[in-house]
Formats: structure tokens, C-alpha cells, sequence
């Protein structure tokens, strides 16, 4: 793809998140077009349908979700790095269900071409039981749920931040290792 492309490809991108998010389904590929500064030919010669846009978005997204956990799998306070993805899966949870949504019934599959985050998820979760902030029986499928839950109240309680913060510090103390 021509540097030119890469760019439209992305302002497109960031447009269509921004739009999607404030207007939900009834988002226009016109606001898109206009929030990016490209016509909306352009969108329609890389994105042939408002699916396929979502799908793209839901995978940049993820993309951007794996390059955040592989940097916090090297940080040196890896009980912090732990919290803050956690956190920031649930922050993320309730725009990324909108994508979800609006790929349902469409037959295209949200994950194609999307990163597996399982595996980062395992490597933050075993760097901070190795140095001791989470306990060491909470293991990956326990987590995994515990992330599910978090993120589908979330969505469904539409959660404001002092909301989410409480809850989830509670939820955190239940997974903090005792001394």
C-alpha cells in the first residue's frame, strides 16, 4: 500500500472510531469522510461495505490492545502493568461492543485477522504472581472470566469511571497475593 493510502487507511480509521462512537449504528460514512478529510470514495475503495469498516476498526483496535500488553509484559512493576490492562479491557469494553454489535449478522467474522491476546494476557498474569501481587491460584481461565464479567457489566450498566473504579479496586483486592 502507497504511503498516501496508509494514511487515508488510518485517519479513515481513527474517523470511523470517533464517529461510530458518538453516533452509534445510524453512524454515516459521510461524517466519516468528512472527520477524516478524504471523500467517501476513498473509504469505499479500502472498506466496500460499513461492515467491513467496523470489522477494520474492531481489529486496529485490537492490534493496539496487543501492542499495549506486550509493552506492559516488560515493565518492571508487572502487579501495576497487570491492573492497568485490565482496567483499560473494561475502559474499552463498552465501545468495543458497539463495533461487535454492528458486525452481528453481517458474516463477517469480528477477530479474522486479529491478534491473539490469551497468550499476552497469560505472560502479565504469570509476571505478576512471580513477583508476588496476584495470588498464585488465580489462574488464566479464572482471570479470563473475571475480565468477562468485568467488561460485560460494564457494557451493561453503562459504567461512569468512579463506578468502574470501585469496582474493579474491590475485584483487584480478590486477586492481590496476601502477605
Amino acid at each position: 500500500m502507497r504511503a498516501d493510502a496508509q494514511r487515508n487507511r488510518a485517519r479513515v480509521l481513527e474517523a470511523a472510531e470517533t464517529v461510530l462512537a458518538r453516533d452509534g449504528l445510524s453512524a454515516s460514512m459521510r461524517a466519516v469522510a468528512e472527520l477524516a478529510g478524504v471523500g467517501v470514495g476513498t473509504i469505499y475503495r479500502q472498506f466496500p461495505t460499513k461492515e467491513a469498516l467496523y470489522q477494520a476498526i474492531l481489529v486496529d483496535r485490537l492490534h493496539r490492545l496487543a501492542a499495549r500488553a506486550d509493552e506492559l509484559a516488560a515493565a518492571p512493576d508487572a502487579g501495576t502493568a497487570f491492573f492497568d490492562f485490565f482496567t483499560q479491557v473494561v475502559e474499552d469494553a463498552t465501545t468495543k461492543k458497539v463495533f461487535a454489535d454492528a458486525l452481528a449478522g453481517s458474516g463477517l467474522d469480528p477477530k479474522a485477522g486479529a491478534p491473539d491476546l490469551r497468550g499476552r494476557i497469560r505472560t502479565i498474569l504469570v509476571n505478576a504472581q512471580t513477583q508476588g501481587t496476584i495470588r498464585p491460584d488465580a489462574q488464566l481461565p479464572e482471570v479470563l472470566g473475571l475480565l468477562s464479567a468485568a467488561c460485560l457489566a460494564a457494557q451493561h450498566n453503562n459504567w461512569d469511571e468512579p463506578l468502574r473504579t470501585r469496582t474493579l479496586s474491590i475485584l483487584f483486592d480478590g486477586l492481590r497475593s496476601t502477605p
